[in-house]
């Protein structure tokens, strides 16, 4: 029987869609691995390491190099959409106005993580395996260390909303937080890449942008709502291909179009709706794409001692980086485990990291694999260690109040 690409190409997408949704229904996942983590291990175990090496005849069957190739466009459009969006989504304006505060606490929640897993990255290089061919150790080591360093900014938003402080005073602050360490991780990802045989065109790019997002925030206040959007786009698509001309990738140009764009410029409730539709939609395929690009090929066991000692080394830094903070500036009891623990939230962020770290052969696959473990692990880990603190911090929080109501004097 012949089966043309198309109808591979659908099979494939059946698969993407149902198995995850299956998993994490049937299974009730949500508490410790929401859609969306799930759909990321889904794409490991749907990868080359794990399905193609226990059924090489059905995966090779299905993910041909035409179905490859057509998933990996959609893949490609589904995370310059979804790093659009975090761009769109810094608050710059705000954290410059708690400035000391943000500084502070972003400042030792990114360096403290990055320090500890650079250290662990470092180890790495003494065994063969885990620097691409085009990776300097340099480029190695500070690349493993800011994968682990990184939160998720849009996952984190998602976090917040289920456990409903995104709008309260302790989630703007986190966001606050969230958004300077992702100012940080693609500034030092733009170091890492620069090519100084290509130093002419990513200075020529970076002018050019300079002048187009002048001009581009000068003739979009002026548009409609409804035209924003669309000239948004095109905006879009532009600064990411000058970037990925200039040897910078495109998820960068596609983060600096969403940062030159003010969030107050678009409809709240619309810009959520299109980041929940983006998750729902495409972004499914950005994670099977990135599980076909797990391998295993220095050994499963010294992947998983990877993972798993980048993972120690991630939730440690993270915590120990805010407690620091939260010493220094004065928080109340039980806000900075709360806080280091929703800061853990890495997925998508660090995966888009990891995977131009990948494409641009600095790191091989199975360092790749053990972020992407580390990340899935690191994820997992926070709403669970976070809804019992929040409640027993919101619990000693209503104490102290009836307490206070009840030592007031009656008035005559």
């Amino acid at each position: 029987m012949h089966i043309t690409v198309s109808e591979l190409f659908l099979i494939a997408l059946v698969i993407i869609f149902s198995v995850p949704y299956l998993i994490w229904r049937v299974g009730r996942t949500e508490y410790y691995a929401p859609l969306v983590v799930v759909q990321i291990i889904t794409g490991i175990l749907l990868g080359p390491g794990v399905l193609g090496s226990i059924f090489p005849e059905y995966y090779h069957f299905i993910f041909t190099q035409p179905v490859t190739q057509a998933l990996n466009g959609i893949a490609w459009w589904a995370v310059i959409l979804f790093v659009w969006i975090a761009g769109i989504e810094l608050d710059l304006k705000h954290a410059w106005t708690h400035r000391r505060e943000s500084g502070i606490t972003a400042g030792f929640a990114l360096a403290t993580p990055l320090l500890l897993c650079s250290l662990v990255a470092v180890g790495m290089l003494r065994y063969d395996g885990w620097v691409g061919t085009n990776g300097t150790d340099w480029q190695f080591v500070f690349g493993v260390g800011m994968a682990c360093a990184v939160t998720a900014l849009p996952i984190l938003i998602l976090f917040m909303e289920k456990l409903d402080i995104l709008r309260r005073p302790l989630g703007q602050r986190i966001l606050r937080y969230g958004s300077l360490d992702d100012i940080a991780i693609w500034a030092v990802l733009a170091l890492i890449l620069m090519d100084w045989e290509r130093v002419g065109k990513q200075g020529a790019f970076l002018l050019a942008f300079a002048l187009f997002s002048y001009g581009f925030r000068k003739l979009i206040i002026r548009l409609p709502e409804s035209d924003r959007w669309y000239v948004g786009l095109i905006a879009l698509a532009a600064c990411a291909f000058g970037a990925d001309w200039a040897g910078l990738h495109f998820m960068v140009g596609a983060f600096l179009a969403g940062v030159i764009v003010d969030g107050e410029w678009f409809n709240q409730k619309q810009m959520d709706s299109l980041r929940q539709h983006v998750l729902l939609v495409i972004m499914p395929v950005f994670f099977l794409s990135t599980g076909l690009k797990t391998q295993w090929s220095v050994g499963g066991e010294a992947v998983f001692m990877a993972a798993a000692a980048l993972l120690c080394a991630a939730v440690a830094g993270k915590l120990l980086g805010v407690h620091i903070a939260g010493k220094i500036l004065q928080w109340k009891p039980g806000e900075a485990s709360i806080i280091g623990w929703l800061l853990q939230t890495k997925a998508l962020i660090m995966i888009i990291f990891a995977n131009i770290l990948l494409d641009k052969d600095i790191i091989t696959t199975d360092t790749f694999t053990a972020l992407l473990l580390m990340a899935v692990g690191s994820t997992m880990l926070t709403i669970p260690m976070v809804v019992p603190k929040l409640a027993h911090m919101r619990d000693g929080s209503s104490h102290h109040t009836r307490n206070r109501l009840a030592a007031k004097p009656v008035p005559d």
